[in-house]
């Protein structure tokens, strides 16, 4: 099968690959996700344009491990927003999570939690308890490359799908 995006030798429909998945995202992928095999050196978002085709640059999205900090309590939440965009992590998600102070979690702490490889985070398998926080630019995207959970390979899922997620919320402005 031909992949609706990029330069990809092919897809699958990412049900068809669960063996390559980590057990969160495997347990979690519908047949509506294809799986495209990509370089796991490549993943990085500028070499991975110029690989895997030029279209990518406006048609992927990162996810992001947040945590926002309330006197003791700390909450850990997932963003996702288009790869040209950056998350507005000290206003939006601060606002959002009612939080005092939120940062970018830990790379230990996104990896333990999510049971996924750091480069490779999806918004896809979270955990059950986790909000999704999703910018609304995400969700009118016919197609976008995502993390399948590992470096090596990504999958390709509609905007709509993503915000039919677990725990998604659509925020206008989350993406600057």
């Amino acid at each position: 099968m031909r992949a609706p995006i990029g330069n990809f030798d092919e897809a699958h429909p990412a049900t068809e690959r669960l063996d390559l998945l980590p057990a969160p995202v495997a347990a979690a992928v519908t047949a509506d996700m294809l799986y495209v095999d990509t370089d796991p050196e490549k993943a990085d978002t500028a070499v991975f344009v110029e690989t895997y085709g030029a279209d990518l640059v406006d048609a992927s999205a990162n996810c992001v491990v947040v945590a926002g900090k309330r006197g003791q309590d700390v909450t850990l939440a997932a963003c996702l927003v288009l790869s040209t965009t950056r998350v507005d992590v000290n206003g939006v998600v601060r606002r959002h999570l009612g939080a005092r102070k939120a940062s970018f979690a830990a790379m230990d702490a996104a990896t333990g939690a999510t049971g996924m490889e750091y480069g490779g985070i999806t918004p896809v398998g979270l955990p059950a308890d986790w909000p999704l926080l999703i910018d609304a630019a995400v969700v009118d995207a016919p197609h976008l490359v995502i993390g399948s959970g590992a470096r090596r390979g990504k999958l390709i899922v509609s905007g709509k799908t993503l915000a039919a997620l677990p725990g998604a919320v659509v925020l206008e402005g989350l993406g600057i």
